[in-house]
């Protein structure tokens, strides 16, 4: 004789698995079969579902600026060597034609 399969109950879309042996043991003896469905969520707002994105959207935003700082910086500092050199280097001439590169401080 050809046993029948479990019954499915839907909880929310999501249909319980009961393992074959536990029901056929259960119809055998006759023993009931208890399925234990979790509640209802909460009604609410997901806030992990907004927040995680924001974070991560923020931490870009404050590695971009860090960034742009660093850059600044850099700059700052070869304009400020490139300075430097040309001034202690004095005149620069090729050819006749000479290039005073900063001014005196005379």
């Amino acid at each position: 004789m050809r046993q029948p399969p479990p019954p499915h109950v839907t909880l929310g879309g999501i249909a319980p698995h009961i393992p074959a042996d536990l029901y056929h043991r259960a119809q055998a003896t006759g023993q009931p079969v208890v399925i234990v469905a979790p509640d209802t969520p909460a009604a609410g707002f997901p806030w992990q579902r907004v927040l995680i994105p924001f974070a991560i959207a923020g931490a870009v935003a404050v590695g971009a600026w860090g960034i742009v700082a660093a850059l600044c910086w850099l700059l700052d500092v070869a304009a400020h060597t490139a300075t430097v050199i040309a001034g202690a280097a004095g005149p620069i001439g090729a050819g006749g034609i000479t290039l005073k590169l900063t001014r005196s401080k005379s």
